[in-house]
């Protein structure tokens, strides 16, 4: 080899450089969507729009809804300032995945497995699946009351039916990847609007909610505030969305060995995603002033999916706003938001599968193999605790807790490669990402480690 193409390679070998007969993240739709070369600004950032709504519909998923709905109503406004510092969390994390993926052409669930010996690997792997159960279950319960609400099918049955969504994602799988994103954008816009009207006719304390976003001690020191507090960081920061994120954020094309096209790259998908969850941060704070308007004060059992649809057309309750119509937008919006959280769970169980245990299987059976392990404790928490949903819910709120605790396990892995130099090269970490991801990461740790202590 020539001089000149050692020093090129050195230069170059230090971004992503994907080896031959390497899998690729989802290689079925790896580097498929092209994008205009020298286009404006808006016309390259539509090519690269879509990846940011899959990740987005997973930070308003029906966990987001309980979590942030029993907030409201239990707190009122003070978890705010949770909502908030879990989508500022979000932004830097999701940041992170994408460039991870986008520089290293490998997925975090890849790297974590090339980087560690077998038991560490598969350990992580079951924690990280038992995440995607909990994901699961929130769109379980979420899909499976909205379709009581909306045809009166009996809860058990309904949570059966949501089984049988693996059919409607094949479909949706047919139709190119790009539909897919228009899809779940379209279902994002229908849940924002929705809440921003029901809120609006809330007519809430807007100088009370802004007060909401001022930090309160007593989040560390009232075991009930934190317990739910951390369930509204399980459900708005997820575990399989920072999986998801670093292997989504490949789909688009673009030379790896230039870069300035690995900038661009980055650039815009990060763009991406900060937009797409600053709408899921505005939705999950709409769920949380409509719970608090309607329902703090009131009899503690409120602040539930049933209790909220019923409030609604209950003038005694919401007063002259209450209506129908107001009741039927709710559970379309959590129907929409259950199924369509169905779609990056399955994508993010797909990609966990194949890096962790390089285990690969057809969509349809990975599908209906999770979401049946995944529906089996609902239907027996379902059958036992028959004609009380609030219990059912109350698996929905732990379930969310539970994907707090597995946080740091999918965090510590991506600040650690993120921060290498010699995986990442120019697109290293900055320090102060760095240090604020190793604070962030430290804090949830602890406070999980209190929530355990606390509880037993």
């Amino acid at each position: 080899m020539a001089k000149s193409d050692e020093t090129h390679k050195t230069k170059h070998e230090k971004m992503m450089d994907v080896t031959d007969g390497q899998s690729k993240s989802l290689d079925e739709i790896n580097g498929t969507i092209n994008v205009p070369a020298n286009a404006g600004f808006w016309r390259t950032f539509a090519a690269y729009s879509g990846p940011g709504a899959l990740i987005a519909v997973g930070y308003m998923d029906p966990g987001n809804w309980i979590t942030s709905i029993a907030g409201g109503s239990q707190f009122k406004y003070k978890l705010l300032t949770v909502i908030l510092l879990s989508s500022l969390i979000a932004m830097l994390l999701q940041a992170m995945a994408a460039r991870l993926g986008i520089v290293t052409g490998r997925d975090l669930a890849q790297l974590t497995r090339d980087h560690t010996n077998k038991g560490l690997g598969i350990f992580l792997w079951i924690i990280t699946e038992l995440a995607i159960m909990a994901t699961d279950i929130a769109e379980i319960i979420g899909s499976g009351i909205a379709i009581e609400l909306l045809f009166h099918i009996p809860l058990i049955i309904g949570i059966a039916i949501t089984a049988l969504d693996v059919l409607i994602l094949l479909l949706l799988m047919k139709l190119g990847f790009r539909k897919i994103e228009a899809i779940v954008a379209t279902l994002v816009a229908v849940i924002l609007f929705v809440f921003l009207y029901e809120v609006i006719l809330a007519q809430p304390q807007f100088s009370q909610i802004l007060g909401g976003f001022v930090p309160k001690t007593d989040l560390v020191t009232n075991n009930s505030m934190l317990y739910l507090g951390l369930g509204i960081v399980g459900a708005t920061v997820m575990p399989h969305n920072l999986y998801l994120g670093s292997s989504i954020s490949q789909t688009r094309s673009f030379d790896h060995n230039d870069e300035a096209s690995v900038r661009k790259t980055i650039k815009f998908t990060i763009i991406d995603s900060n937009t797409q969850l600053t709408v899921a941060f505005v939705v999950n704070c709409l769920l949380l002033i409509l719970g608090a308007a309607l329902f703090f004060g009131t009899n503690s059992d409120l602040g539930r999916f049933g209790d909220l649809y019923n409030a609604l057309q209950d003038s005694q309750i919401v007063g002259a706003i209450a209506s129908p119509i107001l009741s039927m937008l709710f559970a379309i919006a959590l129907l929409s938001s259950g199924q369509s959280s169905t779609i990056t769970g399955t994508l993010a169980g797909q990609v966990i599968m194949e890096g962790f245990i390089h285990l690969k299987m057809p969509l349809w059976a990975q599908r209906l193999l999770t979401r049946l392990l995944s529906i089996t404790p609902v239907l027996i928490f379902a059958i036992y605790f028959k004609g009380n949903e609030a219990k059912i819910e109350g698996l929905l709120t732990l379930s969310q807790v539970f994907l707090s605790i597995a946080l740091p396990f999918a965090i510590v892995p991506l600040i650690i490669f993120t921060s290498s130099k010699k995986l990442m090269g120019p697109f290293v970490n900055k320090p102060w990402v760095k240090w604020t991801s190793w604070i962030i990461a430290i804090i949830l740790i602890a406070l999980n480690l209190n929530l355990i202590f606390e509880t037993l």
